[in-house]
């Protein structure tokens, strides 16, 4: 049987399940070079956003050869080195389906928090101020939803902006999608044009940098909303500080940052950002599906 190295926690269940199965799941969290020396131990390492399975750890875990499968247990596999993994012999999984929903219905909190002023009403009640005139909202209802990227996320997204009576458009890298034709295709310029809110839901590529820049902001509408629950990175966070502090934005939501733990308090402080400490995939039944996924890939390989 295996032995599995979970390095940022894994639904109990899963666990209880794989040991089930007979395999000796070690869990616990390791320093990069704790870590370099670990993975010549075992046969699978699952981890989440918190581990970096960088080059480094790939060279040490083919020292000795042992290392057959690296399971990221949710969507983006930006914290691991894939190709090098690849040349290492050493596959790479992921969870695509398991969180979907949770992180879009995250997303679609952000955006009601933002249109009725929550975060900054729930701060200033609890400081004895009662300023119900400062705090004049806007409907969802009506509003147009610009989706970049339009993957099981931003599809799931899709779908409950339209039960609330919402216009959805997306854009994608692989064009317009067969099956939904209740939402309208249009080019990325477009969507930041045109749409009221802006989710992102794409990955993040070091090689390109940022996605939404200064350039992409200010051809956003006036008083528009940006949503990201998909990586740090893909927003350029100077420039978002900037258009939220002069107006151009509305608001913004951000579940991610550039560094995690954050450290820019610029951002965070803004009274016009919904912030969350990267918790899309976050609730109980996402992690009871994950840890149910990274079991079937356990089998297929054990």
């Amino acid at each position: 049987m295996a032995k599995i190295l979970v390095t940022d926690g894994m639904d109990k269940s899963a666990v209880a399940s794989l040991k089930g199965l007979g395999h000796d799941v070690i869990e616990e969290f390791f320093e990069p070079a704790d870590l370099a020396k670990k993975v010549q131990e075992v046969d699978a390492l699952v981890v989440r956003s918190a581990t970096k399975v960088t080059a480094d750890i790939l060279d040490a875990a083919a020292k000795s050869g042992q290392l057959k499968v690296v399971i990221r247990a949710g969507v983006g596999i930006d914290n691991i080195d894939a190709k090098h993994a690849d040349k290492r012999g050493i596959q790479v999984r992921n969870t695509p389906a398991a969180s979907s929903s949770a992180v879009a219905e995250l997303a679609l909190a952000h955006m009601f928090a933002l249109a009725r002023f929550i975060p900054a009403a729930n701060v200033t009640m609890r400081d004895g101020q009662w300023n119900k005139k400062a705090y004049k909202g806007i409907e969802l209802a009506g509003k147009t939803l610009g989706l970049i990227g339009f993957g099981r996320i931003a599809r799931s997204l899709a779908e409950k902006a339209n039960a609330l009576g919402m216009k959805v458009v997306y854009t994608d890298i692989l064009g317009k999608f067969e099956g939904f034709d209740q939402y309208e295709y249009m080019e990325q310029d477009e969507i930041l044009k045109t749409a009221d809110f802006i989710s992102l839901h794409i990955p993040y590529d070091k090689a390109v940098g940022p996605t939404i820049t200064s350039r992409e902001i200010g051809m956003m509408k006036d008083g528009a909303y940006l949503i990201n629950c998909a990586r740090g990175g893909v927003v350029e966070e100077k420039a978002l500080v900037e258009a939220l502090n002069s107006g151009k934005l509305s608001g913004a939501a951000v579940d991610v940052f550039e560094v995690e733990p954050t450290p820019n308090e610029d951002l965070v402080s803004c009274s016009n950002v919904s912030c969350t400490p990267h918790i899309g995939a976050s609730t109980r039944e996402a992690q009871a599906r994950i840890g149910e996924e990274i079991v079937e890939i356990v089998k297929e390989y054990f």
